[in-house]
């Protein structure tokens, strides 16, 4: 029998969501130190062709039926439409590393949680956020503000004159995501296994994402260093296998909207690996804006107090 679902964040989702927030933060670096080598569309795409002969081999190994006939009726069109919105979030994602910070993309990328609060408990009430809860959401929604302002107006403008456009792909990457999260909950496609989700978000990536790469003209090839190599088998086993699979795990045992705030920390890491590894600048309003979201993250995952 399947676990019921909990109320609030245990020690073992915040361990789990720790771990995946850090990897995502350091993913972010790794995918743009990558660019200069693997174009961005096609990079994604071989990332999760990859990934969907690991997550089928899983799901084989652990006897995940793979047949759309043992599935409820209409978990497969939701299973589609999420995949439809996962390979938008990730085309948005890499293309939009040519032109901003790793740490900026990743500041947008989790206005998601935003997306998640406004538009799930339309459909799940259960998912419905308190007041205090919404004065941390707003917290956070500032931080994304500045970090925007940041982009437009301040010194990151002059170091990345285009850095607006990887801040609105990183943005709208963000809505996907959210759109997606909607998606697996209230859809049928709730009561699948999480493999199965994730089986159809990188299987539908991997056969949208190369007839994107090929429209926009990139240039594919294999001949590879040995860094790159290293780069999609990281981003694939890791990042689109392991952590995504724990992610589908957490998302059908704990609240999507403590779980998609919570992951507000991967900003935080982003920025301080891509300080380190690519000399990214570190401006005053990024890191207020990172200050301003990390108090959200505190602030949606409070307990309510016991009556």
């Amino acid at each position: 029998m399947p676990s019921a679902r909990k109320t609030h964040l245990d020690s073992l989702a915040v361990t789990l969501l720790l771990a995946c927030c850090m990897f995502w933060g350091f993913q972010q670096v790794l995918v743009k130190a990558t660019v200069g080598e693997v174009a961005p569309v096609y990079q994604a795409f071989v990332r999760f062709a990859m990934a969907t002969v690991a997550v089928a081999a899983w799901c084989l190994w652990r006897g995940v039926q793979l047949s759309s006939a043992a599935e409820p009726a209409g978990a497969m069109r939701g299973g589609l439409l999420a995949g439809a919105l996962f390979a938008g979030e990730f085309a948005c994602i890499y293309l939009g590393l040519q032109f901003t910070t790793a740490s900026r993309l990743t500041v947008f990328l989790y206005s998601a949680p935003f997306w998640v609060a406004l538009l799930l408990p339309r459909f799940i009430p259960g998912e419905r956020l308190q007041g205090w809860q919404w004065l941390g959401l707003s917290a956070a929604f500032a931080g994304m503000g500045l970090a925007l302002g940041d982009g437009l107006l301040g010194p990151a403008n002059a170091a990345l004159p285009r850095a607006w456009l990887g801040d609105l792909l990183g943005l709208a990457a963000g809505l996907m995501w959210a759109l997606t999260t909607v998606v697996i909950r209230s859809t049928p496609l709730s009561r699948v296994a999480p493999a199965k989700q994730l089986l159809y978000q990188v299987g539908v990536s991997a056969a949208v994402l190369p007839v994107l790469s090929l429209a926009l003209g990139e240039t594919w090839s294999l001949q590879w260093s040995a860094f790159a190599w290293t780069s999609l088998l990281l981003q694939a086993l890791v990042g689109a296998f392991v952590s995504y699979l724990v992610w589908m795990w957490m998302l059908a045992h704990y609240p999507a909207t403590r779980l998609s705030v919570f992951v507000f920390l991967t900003p935080v890491f982003a920025l301080l690996i891509g300080a380190w590894w690519l000399g990214e600048p570190v401006t005053a309003g990024l890191v207020v804006a990172l200050v301003l979201v990390a108090g959200g993250i505190v602030l949606v995952n409070r307990r309510p107090a016991v009556a």
